[in-house]
């Protein structure tokens, strides 16, 4: 059985109806579902399986600056919630080359200054949202296992004999012309679709200082001894990515040592 609660609250407000002022609150308890177990059934022959491998695993470090111009001035910096977004991850093969590109997504939560009254300030909250971009290259060392070799797309030309009858002076009556035929053109291609390493994100540890730069005296009725106004944050970031490299091998897996087919 599951249980509800309402509640209704109707706060006392001289300009707004009832129907806009009305306040519900819901609440209910949900009860325990039983569940039991089945049987897992799996394969426990040897099997040949496609599934991703590891290459590599790897930390990546990025030095970032950057300088961000708020839509008005601020007094305080509250808080800067951050979010790293990787837009292209790719390694060059036969080069062992990472290829990383992807920006901070940061919303500024910053405070501004009104004005001044009883020797204490006022303003209001407010936040700005901005990315900002990384990009740089570095080597992997496979500490997993090295890619799959590239197979490389073919094409070779080939022909066919013909036999063709000579004409003029010079010629007997024969004389053959011996070569290949020149009105056709026959080609033998092979195209390989290799699998593509690619990146799962695993980490992102972001060490920051933000300052403020053109920092100046607000235009107060009481004047304050600390409070300066601002709207230029210059950032310095370092950025550290764990970073796993993955590639869909083959690979052959082992009995499970169960007796029967399936379990």
């Amino acid at each position: 059985m599951s249980s509800h609660v309402r509640v209704d609250y109707y706060p006392k407000t001289k300009h707004r109806p009832e129907s806009e002022t009305k306040v519900s609150v819901v609440g209910e308890t949900i009860c325990k579902c039983p569940s039991t177990p089945i049987n897992i059934q799996a394969i426990t022959s040897g099997v040949v399986a496609k599934i991703p491998v590891v290459l590599a695993e790897l930390t990546v470090s990025a030095n970032i600056s950057s300088t961000i111009k708020l839509p008005e001035y601020a007094c305080e910096i509250k808080n800067s919630k951050k979010r790293v977004k990787v837009t292209q991850c790719l390694l060059l093969d036969d080069t062992g080359m990472l290829f990383i590109k992807g920006f901070i997504r940061k919303d500024i939560q910053y405070s501004t200054l009104t004005d001044s009254i009883n020797g204490g300030f006022y303003g209001g909250l407010r936040h700005f949202t901005a990315d900002v971009p990384f990009s740089c290259t570095t080597d992997v060392i496979f500490n997993g296992i090295s890619p799959a070799p590239i197979l490389v797309n073919t094409s070779s030309e080939f022909a066919y004999s013909i036999k063709q009858n000579l004409f003029g002076q010079e010629f007997g009556t024969k004389d053959k012309l011996l070569s290949s035929d020149k009105t056709e053109y026959n080609q033998i291609s092979t195209e390989f679709f290799n699998d593509l390493p690619y990146c799962d994100l695993v980490s992102a540890h972001i060490v920051e200082l933000d300052e403020a730069l053109n920092t100046s005296f607000p235009q107060l009725n009481e004047k304050t001894f600390e409070e300066r106004k601002f709207n230029i944050v210059e950032e310095k970031i370092v950025l550290d990515l764990k970073i796993k490299i993955l590639q869909n091998r083959q690979v052959a897996i082992g009995s499970s040592g169960f007796k029967d087919g399936y379990k």
